[in-house]
């Protein structure tokens, strides 16, 4: 003879439909989830992953800095957003936190430009000059001795370095990139 089956009515908590549906908040789960119109929401869903798609596809690119070329103001490990349609109907500025590309798609330097097509570049003890003049930049904190010969930029030739110039001169990579290395801008 089975025990159960002296067992008197249904157990007690039971997963069927019609135990759900006992539960008072059933309805109201249900309103948030997909509102009072299911197919409205099922559009407004479709429309809102299309439009996710395309801006992380061709307009929004996050980054995940590498390294400590742009300390203070990008550390090592923080998550940045690069707009790439920021130089499409603008040229890039001097001051810039920019995103170079290397090698492919996914290979890339963040960096700031300094020299802008035509200008000469030199390093002399730390302090960056352009034609001669030293260029004022509120966002590097240390510097060190770094010296560079002058350097003609040719038409389309941009001259990008980071911010962190407390670090060996040759434990960084700077120079000059052609304007389609220059992937966008960073906007945060």
């Amino acid at each position: 003879m089975d025990p159960c089956a002296s067992m008197p009515g249904p157990p007690r908590w039971s997963l069927t439909l019609e135990g759900l549906r006992r539960w008072r908040w059933l309805p109201l789960l249900k309103r948030i989830a997909v509102g009072r119109n299911p197919k409205r929401t099922l559009i407004r869903a479709a429309i809102l992953a299309a439009t996710t798609l395309v801006l992380f596809k061709y307009v929004l690119l996050p980054v995940r800095i590498s390294g400590s070329s742009m300390e203070p103001a990008y550390r090592d490990g923080s998550i940045h957003v690069v707009n790439r349609l920021a130089y499409v109907f603008g040229q890039p500025q001097r001051g810039d936190a920019v995103a170079v590309r290397i090698t492919g798609e996914h290979v890339m330097y963040l960096k700031r430009i300094v020299g802008l097509p035509g200008e000469t570049v030199a390093i002399k003890n730390g302090v960056v000059q352009i034609n001669g003049q030293p260029l004022a930049e509120p966002y590097v904190a240390d510097r060190d001795p770094w010296d560079l010969s002058p350097r003609t930029l040719e038409a389309g030739d941009y001259f990008v370095i980071g911010d962190n110039r407390g670090m060996d001169q040759r434990a960084h990579t700077l120079g000059k990139f052609k304007r389609e290395r220059l992937v966008g801008k960073v906007l945060w």
